[in-house]
């Protein structure tokens, strides 16, 4: 596999069916609970921590699915589901450096809110930085901070977001 800089909404469906890291590897989940349209930027030794790097961004349609459920005339994205964007997006990391495996969720010590995002935003930004990789035994588990930003206004803070990649 080539590592691109970026992917496209296409190649994060691919991801979600099995195409872009190979038989039984890190996947995306399909639509709709795939939290972002595209990665706009990935890179392997920089971010905060110079372990890798990746953003990533969400059209804010007024028709997202959530907006009907949460809440009847209140509508407004879940925060768990910007918690999963970026759990979603340390397993891409993982399994775009080639890390073989099933990726899971596996915690985050911290996640602040200070902002929501509602249909009067235009994008959700979702931007992680790697600090740490542990490889032990056939199991690679990816530790990351996370931030999510409402158009420029950061609005969620996850520290310590873990993802592990199981073969």
């Amino acid at each position: 596999m080539i590592k691109k800089k970026n992917y496209n909404y296409q190649e994060l469906i691919d991801c979600g069916k099995g195409k872009l890291f190979g038989k039984g590897n890190a996947k995306l989940p399909l639509p709709p609970l795939l939290m972002f349209d595209r990665i706009t930027e990935i890179t392997e030794n920089e971010g905060n921590f110079k372990k890798g790097f990746v953003k990533a961004e969400l059209d804010i349609k007024k028709d997202l699915w959530f907006f009907d459920c949460h809440f009847m005339e209140d509508p407004v994205m879940p925060g768990c589901l910007g918690l999963d964007a970026m759990w979603q997006l340390v397993g891409f990391f993982l399994g775009w450096l080639g890390e073989p495996g099933k990726g899971r969720a596996l915690g985050v010590n911290s996640v602040k809110f200070s902002g929501e995002v509602l249909k009067k935003v235009n994008k959700a930004i979702y931007e992680i930085n790697i600090k740490r990789i542990i490889k032990k035994e056939g199991t690679v588990v990816g530790l990351a901070n996370g931030n999510l930003f409402a158009d420029d206004s950061k609005i969620y803070e996850a520290e310590n977001l873990k993802v592990g990649l199981f073969k």
